[in-house]
């Protein structure tokens, strides 16, 4: 999947959205990617003269791959009727920095899934290094609700 199709499971765009493209992906999981431009709006702040990128969008972005699997699994684009929200964060261990120029590789898989409520387990790379580890709680909603 290249960028146009990670918008159609996705609700996120620029610069919100952080799937450059899908790697592969079944309903075993999903391994994704994001090549971390030296333009990117945050390190302007996080932090002049040490541009590191933030933990929380790592972590968005480790939720947005478990937003598209989940997608992929329902077999469902992103529409106001049906979208996957963040619900819950859970063991989140950062272990590397990331830095301009920078590739996080993402990999997710389903652990449960019960009442619209899914479970996954995420990691982030960088190269063979483990950059973040955390279960990620995604909800299958309606944005009218």
């Amino acid at each position: 999947m290249d960028y146009s199709d990670v918008k159609k499971l996705l609700p996120h765009r620029d610069p919100f959205l952080f799937i450059d493209k899908v790697i592969s992906v079944s309903k075993d999981g999903i391994t994704a990617e994001r090549h971390v431009s030296p333009e990117e709006p945050f390190f302007k702040g996080h932090f002049p003269n040490f541009p590191i990128m933030p933990g929380v969008i790592i972590v968005e972005a480790m939720a947005q791959s478990c937003g598209i699997l989940g997608s992929f699994i329902m077999n469902q684009e992103a529409t106001k009727q049906s979208v996957y929200l963040l619900c819950g964060v859970d063991k989140v261990r950062f272990r590397k920095q990331i830095k301009p120029g920078d590739t996080l590789i993402f990999k997710s898989k389903v652990v449960s899934s019960k009442r619209g409520i899914w479970k996954f387990e995420s990691v982030a790379y960088k190269d063979d290094d483990l950059v973040c580890s955390a279960e990620i709680l995604c909800a299958d909603r309606s944005l009218d609700e």
